[in-house]
This record gives structure tokens, C-alpha cells and sequence, in this order.
């Protein structure tokens, strides 16, 4: 008789878990709330594959979160797509531009790639705002349809909860399924020593090319995720500062952990909240500037201390306590 892997046990209890939720929340704001770490854990996967597996730093990943969310919106809300194929399509052509950007961008190393991944961020809020015939500029883009499948139309939070969680968990099976095949071993070599994965027959820049393309891709799907679940996009949604709360997304939950994703989303945006609605009382007038001081302290603290990440460094710590390894001793001799 075939066992079942502690990994498919907790996968059967979250997606019971996400299926229960609305059923047990009534409150419209924190079922959207976890719409949020949905499309974040969507966001997060993909930065955990190019900065955990190919060991690319890429501190710029929320352009193609904007590229899907305003792709989405523009061939839906302007060109009169069905936002059922608008949806595919962003994700799509987000995909293709971050493979055609990433040809040039990993011909850089270290510094000079985070640096180039961080000035095409803010390439791109500038022309968000300087377009505003095309993009809204400023004051955002309004007015995007509702999505519809058949004869099901996405007009609420728990309709658009359970598509995002759907499309959140085909995220993480894919994922999981490419990081333990020959790609994931691939990468892994990447990360370990480019040149000597090069050495033993390891095209380096393709693979760079397609796991980036790939991250661009899930992002691209995230931001149109995110459009039709507000029906409202403006450049602030995807400057800087979210694209350091994704890499902080990753940190926490372990940059080579694609389960270690759906934490570090919740407990970044969790925390975000928290910032803003109590700290941010206490801290008036500090703009943003409260969010970037905690990310950033944050994020030095676990690459200082659990570089692994909360999920696998925390439970490392866990497996040491004495009495976790009493346990362990007592269910070996039974």
C-alpha cells in the first residue's frame, strides 16, 4: 500500500483550510486581505525561483507585476477583450518581455544586476505616470470589466477568492513540479557555481533566461489577478517599495522554498497592514517611510540570522530544541 508524503497530507489540509475560510469569514476586507496573499504568494513563487534556485537577484520584480496588472486592464477596458482572454494574454506577453529584457540584464553580475533590475522599476513607474493618456498617469486607471467564465461572472470577493486561491495553487504545482525535475537541478547547479555547471554541460544563460521569463510570467498572471479583484490600478501599487516587500516575501519564507512562499506572503502582508493601520496613527505624517525602516529591518535580520527563511531555518531551530529530539527518540523506538 502506498504512503502519503507529509508534503501531500499538508497540501490536502491547506487546500481544505482555503476551501472552509469564507465560509467561517464575513468580512468583506479580510477576505480580501487573503486575496492579497494570494496573488503575493503568486508574486513570491516566482522571485523564490530566480533569487532561491538560479540565484539571480532581482530587485525589480514588481515591473511585471504592473506589466499584467495594466496589459490586463488596457485589452480589456480600451480593446474591448473578453477579460477571459485578456487575463492568458497579459500573463503571456509579460512572459515574453521578461525573457526579451533578460538578455541584456544577465549579461551583468552581482551588484550591477540588482542594481539594473531595481532602474527598470523605476523606468517603468515613470512611464506609468508620464503616459497618462495610455496608463491614467497618476490617478490610476478605472473602469475594468469583471471577469467571466461561461456564465459565472467574477463580481465579488468570495468569487474572486476562490479563483485567485485556484490559480495560486496551479502556480505552486507547477513550481514544485519544475524545481524537482531537471530544470530545478539545473538551477540549483546555477546557484551553486555557474561556472562549474557550465563546465559540466549546463547552458547557464538559457535556463537564467527561461526561469526569469517564467517569474515574469506568474507575475504578469498576478497583476491581472490583482486588477480584476479592485477594478482600479495606479503606478503606486508597483513602485519600489513593493518590490521590496517581495524580496522581504521571499526572505521570510525561504528563497528556495516554494511551500515556504505562501508564508512569507501572509506574514509581509499581514504585517504591512498592521503598519498602516496602527502604526501609521502613531507615526503620522511618515508617509510610506515606516514600511521601508521595518521591511528593511526585517530583512537584514533574517539574511543575518535565518537565511534560510522562517519555514526552513525555523523549523531547523525547532528540530533541535531538547525536546523535540526526545520525540524524535521516542517514536524511533517504537
Amino acid at each position: 500500500m502506498k504512503t502519503v508524503a507529509p508534503a501531500q497530507w499538508a497540501g490536502l489540509g491547506l487546500v481544505i483550510a482555503l476551501a472552509v475560510i469564507p465560509l467561517l469569514v464575513r468580512n468583506n476586507y479580510q477576505i480580501f486581505i487573503l486575496i492579497l496573499i494570494a496573488v503575493d504568494t503568486i508574486l513570491t513563487v516566482g522571485l523564490s525561483l530566480v533569487m532561491g534556485y538560479a540565484g539571480q537577484v532581482s530587485l525589480g520584480h514588481a515591473t511585471f507585476f504592473g506589466v499584467g496588472a495594466y496589459a490586463t486592464a488596457l485589452l480589456s477596458a480600451r480593446f474591448g477583450w473578453p477579460p477571459a482572454l485578456a487575463l492568458p494574454a497579459a500573463a503571456g506577453l509579460t512572459a515574453l518581455a521578461g525573457y526579451l529584457l533578460g538578455v541584456p540584464i544577465f549579461r551583468l553580475r552581482g551588484h550591477y544586476l540588482a542594481m539594473a533590475t531595481l532602474g527598470l522599476n523605476v523606468i517603468f513607474i515613470l512611464i506609468l505616470k508620464n503616459e497618462a493618456e495610455v496608463t491614467g498617469g497618476p490617478s490610476g486607471f478605472t473602469d475594468i470589466p469583471p471577469l467571466a467564465l461561461g456564465g459565472l461572472t467574477f463580481d465579488s470577493d468570495v468569487k474572486m477568492y476562490y479563483l485567485v486561491w485556484a490559480v495560486t495553487l496551479g502556480v505552486l504545482w507547477l513550481s514544485l513540479n519544475v524545481v524537482n525535475s531537471r530544470v530545478g537541478r539545473a538551477l540549483r547547479a546555477i546557484h551553486a557555481s555557474e561556472v562549474a555547471a557550465e563546465a559540466l554541460g549546463v547552458d547557464a544563460n538559457a535556463y537564467k533566461l527561461k526561469v526569469f521569463a517564467m517569474a515574469a510570467g506568474f507575475a504578469g498572471l498576478a497583476g491581472g489577478l490583482y486588477a480584476q479583484a479592485i477594478h482600479f490600478i495606479s503606478p503606486s501599487s508597483f513602485d519600489v517599495l513593493v518590490s521590496i516587500e517581495l524580496v522581504t516575501m521571499a526572505a521570510v519564507g525561504g528563497l528556495a522554498s516554494v511551500w515556504g512562499s505562501i508564508f512569507g506572503a501572509a506574514t509581509v502582508v499581514l504585517l504591512a497592514q498592521f503598519i498602516r493601520d496602527r502604526m501609521g496613527v502613531l507615526l503620522a505624517g511618515a508617509s510610506g517611510e515606516q514600511e521601508i525602516i521595518v521591511f528593511g529591518l526585517l530583512l537584514v535580520v533574517i539574511m543575518v540570522f535565518l537565511p534560510e527563511g522562517l519555514t526552513v531555518g525555523g523549523l531547523r531551530v525547532l528540530r533541535a530544541w531538547p525536546i523535540t529530539r526526545r520525540l524524535r527518540a521516542a517514536r524511533d523506538q517504537t
